[in-house]
């Protein structure tokens, strides 16, 4: 029940007692203390919800409580609506992401893979030793160039590094105490002959199978000289 329905039963209840008055004192010949046209405003002004029977109040009450109830239970409902709709917003940006990032990394992998094992195969390539003539001697500089053919051009400083220390690039050192041999000091020299015959002669023989030893052992010639640096050997 509305408030002006409310107030339209007061003004009704009001009257309808004026009036009732107004008869007794007319027929005890008094005269009326308010106007007649004044019942119904009078009425109005002074209505109150205490006018109206108490059960007619306990039902515009509860119908208001109920309205008051379902508007905060609509904005509620609102408001969580919103809320579930941000957060399924900002999860589909993270899943979006870290899908995008990981197809990244997968194909950052990928690469990287594949450069290990073309790296891998170029110092594991087994490379002729035949197309080197053989001579009764090699300079220093003869047998540099000779390593730079067999050894990869990433490799080559480290490898270069290890005969430095340990031979000085020359391919008939030997160590008197160990009895090491060649470029690379294999030990027992005779190890070499499984790169050629010509171990002892040879150079490119020596080289040839000093890089497969560090390609094996260390997984390349840096491999070898990080190692050498700390110990001295390899």
């Amino acid at each position: 029940m509305s408030r002006i329905s409310v107030r339209g039963f007061a003004v009704a209840s009001a009257t309808a007692v004026t009036t009732v008055g107004a008869v007794v004192g007319v027929a005890s010949g008094s005269t009326p203390a308010v106007d007649d046209n004044n019942f119904e405003a009078t009425a109005a002004d002074t209505t109150l919800l205490a006018d109206i029977p108490a059960g007619q109040q306990a039902q515009v009450q509860t119908a208001s409580l109920t309205q008051q109830a379902d508007a905060q239970a609509s904005a509620a409902d609102s408001a969580a609506k919103k809320s579930a709709e941000e957060s399924a917003r900002i999860q589909a940006a993270k899943d979006a992401k870290s899908k995008k990032q990981a197809a990244e990394d997968k194909l950052e992998k990928e690469r990287q893979e594949k450069k290990e094992a073309a790296e891998r195969a170029s110092r594991s390539e087994v490379r002729s030793t035949t197309s080197f003539a053989t001579q009764g001697s090699y300079t220093v500089a003869e047998i540099q160039a000779i390593a730079r053919q067999i050894v990869p051009a990433d490799q080559f400083q480290c490898f270069s590094n290890i005969v430095d220390h340990e031979s000085t690039w020359n391919y008939r050192a030997t160590n008197p105490s160990s009895g090491a041999y060649g470029l690379v000091q294999a030990y027992p020299g005779s190890k070499m002959a499984s790169a050629g015959a010509d171990w002892q002669t040879n150079p490119a023989t020596q080289i040839k199978w000093g890089l497969s030893y560090m390609n094996g052992r260390y997984g390349s010639p840096c491999g070898a000289w990080s190692y050498w640096l700390v110990h001295h050997s390899y």
